[in-house]
């Protein structure tokens, strides 16, 4: 018997494959550096929600797609939101290429000028 699809994996697809333009390699050598350690809200936890969230991408990249759960999708969607409304915010007058906003988007599997 063939597995079910995860409920709305294929209405957040396309959105998803645009959204997270790092390998998952990319994505991992990316949070072992500083400046991926060095943004976002820790909550007092230790590691910043970006932080984690990009752990979690790297796991959902290395997924087969009909292999993904209902949590993976409801991930991906919160992914796919989060990098829409972070973009929207580019700043204006700094360095792009060194910018907390990038660091922020690339912890979260998008590289603005990747």
């Amino acid at each position: 018997m063939a597995k079910e699809r995860a409920e709305g994996l294929d209405d957040v697809w396309d959105d998803w494959q645009d959204a997270v333009t790092m390998t998952p390699k990319q994505l991992e050598e990316w949070l072992e550096t500083d400046e991926s350690q060095s943004v976002g809200d820790t909550g007092g936890k230790g590691e910043s929600t970006g932080h984690e969230s990009g752990r979690r991408i790297v796991e959902i990249l290395r997924t087969k797609k009909d292999d993904l759960t209902d949590d993976d999708v409801a991930h991906m969607k919160k992914v796919v939101g989060y990098v829409h409304r972070h973009r929207a915010q580019e700043p204006k007058h700094e360095d792009v290429k060194t910018s907390k906003w990038r660091y922020s988007l690339m912890n979260w599997g998008n590289d603005p000028l990747g």
